[in-house]
């Protein structure tokens, strides 16, 4: 006789062991399968069965995950129990597709919870909850929710209580957050030895929760006191942090604690490394991305798509394009993002006839091409001068895919026509688009104006772009320095006049170089570099040395209206200058050099690198902020097209 029935009080077999099939599912297709099969011989009814198959539909990793089957699943369940509103409450608050309709589904759920006879809340109940409030930004509800809590009695479970200060936090209470998280961990210091591992994880658990919360709230002051003061840090503090910084553009503070990590307890995981490659790849930092490499290999740290593309970008950024397409041919699996990584890649290297190369290749293994594809083929050809072959891409786009253009396709356009001295039909792009044109499209024609010295256009295109952004920089600098090429210095005077009445600042131009995994950054005539002296001297060097053949600086580069001498002098400590001159001390003969600027490179230290990389025989990379120039033996990649 079954024992079960003698006792029942005896443990209930889990439902993939009565249902097998349930535990060999691996795709929705194939839990819809089994469904059907459960439906069909009656087993569906039982609470535990039908439990395990909304869990499956509810909480699988996409795509295998969905929601509209498991609430289908849900409706048609006799007496549901605790663990399947759990189930489907959490799935719907955990959703990170940006619909805001989930976590207020999951909420209303719980409302229906409260109101059914035959179930009551616990302890994994509330963390989702809170979790809607949360994303919803719900506080009354939250401070309702919070009240329960208390009724339970569950306050002091470190789960429901990191979500309860997470939901304050979040809604923009820093007070009474803190004074939960202040409570909960001196509750958590009170209890009793033989929870001393549990206490140890609620009390992390709590202080990542505050980390998490202030860094999303852009607070990184008070993120990182908290993570200093962490008396025990988890891989999860440290990733909450690194990815904060690189997200916010503190690139320099996440390379830095990423540095601190490597000392530390922790390991770098995942999540570590697709954190920390944004900065580096901003910053150029070659060396410090091969150790990330490196470091996933040896770890056994599964390259995938996401990993493998970041990778990709890192390396295309940081200059070693080779490297990059080595990355891309390691992958075993490619989807989109990686194909639009090396054809972005190939694209800003110049190198436009093998994007266009690998696009047709991605087609090929049938892989279909995003919007984002586009761009970075028309950007490729935008750097090589392909007019043609840029208008081919447009059409293919939207006669054969049938993609709907967006207002950065049409940027690209812009750009390619305007580079070619086409601009009175990249005007007439711009009037006829669907779109109405922003500041990066405007931009990209005032820049085109100044290269070919068309004043009319230009003057109207700094127009319009002043009515856009008013406050933007970067037009009354384009326009200012295209007067100044033409040495219309009374124009100049007043563009820059009218920009000291509304405070409006230039960017300063800013250069980076790497040596030895250490990151030294230059502004213009910046003389605070602890070997300042050699680099002036090896400045003075690389002057005497283009002075012996003969090379006379491009003084119309200097947007200022003084003496030529002065110019000179300008031109001589511009940002990328100065981090070569470091770069040619610091390394030995035929070590290759790269360099990072933040602007365009002008002309004069475009000559200038040319020359040098002849001289002093070496291969030079600089990324400037449009693409790559490789210099070398007196020649430039970009063949004098950028």
């Amino acid at each position: 006789m079954n024992s079960t029935i003698l006792n029942p009080t005896a443990a209930t077999p889990h439902p993939s062991v009565l249902f097998p099939e349930l535990q060999t599912c691996k795709t929705i297709r194939d839990v819809k399968q089994v469904h059907a099969k459960l439906i069909k011989t009656g087993h569906i009814r039982d609470p535990l069965v039908a439990a395990e198959v909304l869990r499956f539909c509810a909480l699988s990793d996409p795509p295998h995950r969905d929601l509209h089957y498991a609430r289908h699943i849900f409706h048609h369940m006799d007496q549901p129990n605790c663990f399947s509103w759990n189930t489907l409450i959490r799935a719907l608050s955990e959703t990170t597709n940006n619909n805001i309709e989930d976590p207020l589904q999951a909420f209303l759920l719980f409302h229906a919870m409260l109101c059914n006879e035959f179930v009551k809340p616990n302890c994994f109940t509330f963390p989702s909850v809170l979790k809607a409030c949360a994303k919803l930004g719900r506080l009354e509800e939250g401070k309702q929710v919070h009240g329960m809590v208390i009724k339970y009695r569950i306050e002091n479970d470190e789960f429901v209580l990191s979500n309860l200060v997470r939901m304050y936090l979040l809604c923009g209470v820093m007070d009474d957050a803190y004074i939960l998280f202040e409570a909960g961990v001196r509750d958590n210091e009170l209890e009793s030895e033989k929870i001393e591992k549990r206490r140890q994880m609620g009390n992390v658990i709590l202080w990542n929760v505050m980390i998490d919360g202030y860094v999303r709230l852009g607070d990184f002051e008070l993120a990182r006191k908290l993570f200093d003061e962490m008396p025990q840090r988890s891989v999860v503090s440290w990733n909450s942090m690194i990815s904060g910084y690189a997200q916010h553009d503190f690139f320099k503070e996440a390379i830095e604690l990423f540095r601190e990590m490597q000392m530390g307890d922790a390991n770098p995981n995942y999540i570590t490394l697709v954190s920390v490659l944004p900065a580096i790849t901003r910053l150029g930092a070659l060396e410090l991305g091969k150790w990330v490499h490196l470091y996933a290999v040896k770890n056994g740290i599964v390259i995938d798509e996401v990993l493998g593309s970041a990778l990709i970008d890192m390396y295309s950024k940081c200059g070693s394009i080779e490297k990059a397409l080595q990355a891309f041919e390691d992958l075993q699996q490619k989807n989109v993002i990686t194909w639009n990584a090396i054809i972005s890649g190939l694209a800003i290297h110049g190198r436009a006839k093998d994007a266009i190369d690998h696009f047709w290749r991605m087609q090929q293994t049938g892989v279909a091409p995003s919007d984002a594809t586009y761009i970075g083929l028309l950007s490729a050809c935008s750097h090589a001068g392909l007019v043609q072959e840029g208008r081919s891409i447009f059409d293919h786009m939207v006669e054969v895919v049938g993609l709907e253009p967006r207002i950065e396709h049409y940027g690209c356009m812009v750009d390619l026509l305007g580079r070619a001295g086409l601009l009175e039909e990249a005007e007439e792009l711009i009037i006829n688009m669907p779109h109405k044109p922003d500041d990066v499209i405007m931009k990209a024609l005032l820049g085109a104006c100044k290269i070919h010295g068309n004043v009319e256009i230009g003057k109207q295109v700094a127009k319009s772009l002043k009515n856009m952004a008013p406050c933007d920089s970067g037009s009354y600098v384009a326009l200012s320095n295209m007067y100044a090429s033409l040495r219309n210095w009374e124009a100049v005077a007043e563009v820059r006049l009218m920009m000291k009445k509304m405070d409006i600042r230039k960017d300063p131009g800013c250069s980076w170089i790497e040596l030895d995994g250490v990151i030294h950054e230059f502004l213009v005539e910046d003389d605070s570099h602890p070997r300042a002296k050699e680099i002036r001297m090896m400045l003075e060097e690389m002057s005497y040395k283009l002075g012996l053949i003969g090379y006379m600086p491009d003084t119309t580069q200097v947007c200022l209206n003084i003496d030529d001498e002065e110019r000179e002098s300008a031109l001589h400590y511009h940002s990328e200058k100065i981090a070569l001159a470091l770069g040619l001390i610091s390394t030995r003969p035929q070590t290759p050099l790269r360099v990072v600027k933040n602007l365009r490179i002008c002309e004069d230290c475009h000559s200038v690198i040319k020359i040098i990389s002849r001289i002093f025989r070496r291969s030079i990379i600089v990324r400037d902020r449009k693409r790559f120039h490789h210099f070398e033996n007196g020649l430039c990649s970009c063949m004098d097209y950028w």
